[in-house]
């Protein structure tokens, strides 16, 4: 690896975490490749093809994929009795399934460099559901964790780490669209730490488990959320 440039693929990086994601990725030395319907290669991650098709694609014009961000994330609010198996399909794909296919696609060539990185981003939300209507978004985030770790089990060996950031309620606009007003300040109010929580946040600790500092770290997930939650 010496003297190569890394190459990050983050699902979601047009969003407001995930463009902080692939700012602090590219300010720490990455070359970052965005997927996401308008990224930098364009993927429905509701489509096992297409995200299969993105990871060739990925693959063919850099030659490499050595850290894995999924953040993209539906974020898809209902109550109960509207869930149907198309919306909770939709959202399984796009917040689980695909970080799997992209997993299966990048890591052959992670083991034979004998370097990897994958992180999930997750939500602190599954160890207390703020609400009955979140219950296929807050499922699959907590999905994520039992997938990290098995991977983390799968992999080690090869040199690829797998580890996962569960952000607070972050300030972001699709969270502002999402949640009752006054949801932010009312979180804050039960954080150690009195202060919105923003995209960069996280950012910075995925730029954290990216580095060298963190080759120690797998099948572990760091809680981001001003001390909500503290294990």
């Amino acid at each position: 690896m010496a003297g190569e440039q890394r190459v990050a693929v983050v699902t979601g990086g047009a969003g407001a975490i995930g463009s902080a994601i692939v700012t602090a990725l590219q300010e720490s030395g990455h070359r970052t490749v965005v997927l996401d319907r308008a990224g930098d290669i364009p993927c429905d991650l509701t489509s096992e093809h297409s995200a299969r098709e993105a990871a060739a694609a990925v693959l063919a014009r850099h030659g490499r994929c050595d850290v894995l961000v999924h953040c993209a994330g539906a974020f898809d609010a209902m109550p109960l009795g509207d869930l149907d198996l198309a919306r909770w399909r939709d959202l399984m794909a796009v917040n689980v399934e695909a970080s799997l296919w992209l997993a299966q696609s990048f890591t052959p060539g992670m083991a034979e460099r004998g370097f990897g990185r994958i992180i999930l981003i997750s939500s602190d939300g599954q160890w207390s559901p703020p609400d009955a209507n979140f219950l296929p978004y807050v499922t699959s985030k907590a999905a994520l964790l039992g997938l990290m770790r098995t991977l983390a089990v799968t992999f080690g060996g090869d040199g690829i780490s797998v580890t996962a950031v569960a952000p607070g309620l972050t300030d972001t606009p699709l969270a502002r669209a999402v949640v009752e007003d006054g949801a932010i300040e009312a979180v804050v109010r039960t954080q150690a730490l009195k202060r919105p929580l923003v995209p960069s946040d996280t950012a910075h600790t995925v730029a954290f488990l990216a580095s060298d500092g963190a080759e120690a770290l797998t099948g572990q997930v760091l809680v981001v959320d001003g001390g909500v939650h503290m294990r």
